[in-house]
């Protein structure tokens, strides 16, 4: 089976290589919780952001655009040996689809001002989707993290 995704935007972002953000991750411990960007949404679906400035958090699914190849196994960056990929937030994975979390800041003619950035310049954006109560978990576990 075979999927056409169209990017509805791209990330604008401080990190410009997966590197600087792997350089981040590993020196701060309050993570990307303050690292201010944008997303631009394509014209085409900018009426698609109609009623999303009320919510403070958005879930964005992202491309790694320059994933290097299907991997099943990763070193993490918070870590000391290999895990399973699925066990991690790796780029190079079998779909080079990435998730992660924002804070909504202001939206502005298809700019979306958000903070916890953790993409790197023009990564390419297939969706976003409110953050809502139904997202928040409670008692949750975080496997070899945990250690």
């Amino acid at each position: 089976m075979l999927f056409n995704f169209e990017p509805i935007g791209i990330v604008h972002s401080p990190f410009n290589k997966k590197e600087d953000i792997s350089r981040k991750k590993s020196t701060d411990p309050q993570g990307f919780s303050g690292v201010q960007g944008e997303i631009e949404i394509f014209p085409d679906f900018i009426p698609g952001l109609s009623d999303i400035s009320g919510f403070s958090h958005l879930i964005v699914i992202f491309v790694f655009h320059r994933s290097q190849g299907k991997k099943l196994f990763a070193h993490p960056p918070l870590g000391n040996k290999e895990r399973g990929v699925f066990a991690t937030r790796s780029p190079n994975r079998p779909n080079p689809l990435g998730m992660t979390i924002v804070r909504l800041h202001q939206v502005t003619s298809g700019i979306l001002k958000v903070s916890g950035i953790d993409m790197i310049e023009g990564t390419p954006v297939l969706d976003i989707k409110p953050y809502t109560a139904r997202d928040r978990k409670t008692d949750i576990r975080i496997g070899w993290l945990e250690k």
